[in-house]
């Protein structure tokens, strides 16, 4: 059995490797000659920084795929200060509670609401709403200040997403879950806390394209900078004949899997599966721009004991928040320096994820020495920038049409292992990889 891999992202490079070691047969095709898809490390004057992920949460897929690479030794863990995360609030950044009885003691949230949080334990459960959105959730079960100041800056900074759009049931599945099965989210979470608490974060020496690069490196049958331009599926025996860029490909195949951005693998479904194809280019991707700046340190007033701060809607910020890098990972700036990365756009402020380079970097340094008391007249010791024009799937109204579309197609053959099917995190990508290839061996 002979199986077909499309996209040398960390979604395909998982699954090949899983395939190899289950000794089931398969090839690679990545456009690029350079394997790992969004993960991007790049050494820069001085400076290391991450294009797309900037860290992981490790979990135990993640961990056992590290071990399997022995890239155990090359594990960096963040600094403990990384546990603090702050959101903006009437101009100044406060820190967010850390657990439920912080959060019941602590004046970020008002009195009403940390009452609300207690009253939440007490809500019955409503009937279950595929299509509820986030903020519709949160609303009704906590109020809206924490959908203005928790929720809000999280989807935005973390997802490029609006709450107002994304779904519960896509998104968080496991929310709606705990108040279908205890009637509370708090309960809930009480009954089921990991006793080890919050995932380790973590990094790798050299950055996180030291995974996607080791694994390729180990991959037998990797084509890289060969893209993936045609599909056939044969009536007669039911396999699949695949054209690249560099000619027709090695064989036949009884699998293909598309490790693909949902916009990269609708036109290869647009001949035989035109409905699939318009499914999958319903999905939407904000554009994002992440703006590295550093400072001498001297000149910075903000302690930056946290792993960085998320900027609410509802403070009108330029920029949806900033991860503090070296505070996390003291070895990504120069001594003496501290480094910011800074995300602008995603579908709250895809405005501002279009402007010009340099206004960008403008309003970023001005936006930075307001809230983290920059001394007055000092200038960024370095800035760099990056921009994605299809940044994050969202997984609102559209994704559902297009998981039950891509869904259908497995009958056929043709599987889906990619962000926008399995969850935008790594860990959600190599959990899933690791699943397909379990069903494709027979395990």
């Amino acid at each position: 059995m002979a199986i077909a891999i499309l996209g040398g992202g960390i979604s395909g490079l998982t699954l090949a490797w899983h395939l190899q070691h289950a000794g089931l047969d398969y090839d690679l095709f990545e456009a690029n000659a350079r394997p790992g898809g969004t993960i991007r490390s790049e050494q820069r004057d001085g400076y290391l920084v991450e294009t797309g992920p900037n860290s992981l949460q490790l979990s135990e897929e993640l961990r056992e795929l590290l071990e399997g690479l022995g890239l155990s030794g090359q594990v960096q863990e963040a600094a403990a200060v990384s546990q603090n995360r702050y959101v903006l609030r009437q101009g100044r950044y406060q820190k967010l509670p850390a657990s439920p009885p912080a959060l019941l003691t602590s004046s970020f949230f008002s009195l009403k609401t940390r009452l609300n949080f207690v009253r939440e334990m007490f809500r019955p459960a409503q009937p279950v709403d595929s299509q509820e959105t986030l903020a519709h959730f949160f609303s009704r079960r906590f109020g809206p200040e924490v959908v203005e100041y928790a929720l809000n800056p999280f989807i935005s900074g973390i997802y490029a997403g609006d709450p107002a759009r994304l779904l519960l049931h896509k998104t968080f599945p496991q929310l709606a879950a705990l108040e279908q099965q205890y009637g509370s989210v708090v309960k809930g979470l009480m009954k089921t806390k990991n006793p080890a608490g919050r995932r380790r974060i973590i990094s790798l020496a050299g950055g996180l394209q030291t995974l996607t690069a080791t694994l390729a490196s180990k991959l037998r049958r990797a084509h890289f900078g060969q893209a993936a331009t045609h599909l056939h599926h044969r009536a007669d025996d039911g396999r699949w004949e695949l054209e690249t860029t560099a000619g027709p490909a090695p064989r036949l195949y009884h699998h293909v899997v598309l490790a693909l951005p949902a916009y990269a693998a609708a036109p290869l479904l647009q001949e035989q599966f035109p409905a699939v194809a318009a499914a999958l280019n319903q999905v939407q991707h904000p554009p994002m721009t992440a703006i590295y700046t550093a400072y001498h340190r001297a000149d910075v007033g903000h302690p930056l004991d946290g792993f960085g701060a998320l900027n609410p809607k509802a403070e009108q910020p330029y920029a949806a928040g900033s991860i503090w890098t070296s505070s996390i990972f003291p070895d990504r700036a120069p001594a003496g320096q501290v480094l910011f990365t800074t995300f602008v756009g995603g579908s709250q402020y895809e405005e501002h994820a279009r402007q010009p380079e340099a206004a960008q970097k403008a309003a970023v340094h001005e936006e930075l020495s307001r809230l983290y008391a920059v001394r007055a007249g000092a200038e960024p010791v370095w800035q760099y920038r990056y921009y994605w024009d299809k940044a994050i799937p969202q997984f609102d109204a559209h994704i559902g049409p297009a998981h039950a579309a891509a869904d259908a197609l497995a009958a056929q053959g043709l599987h889906v292992a990619a962000n926008w099917r399995s969850g935008v995190g790594v860990p959600d990508c190599v959990r899933q990889a690791r699943q397909l290839a379990a069903t494709l061996a027979g395990r």
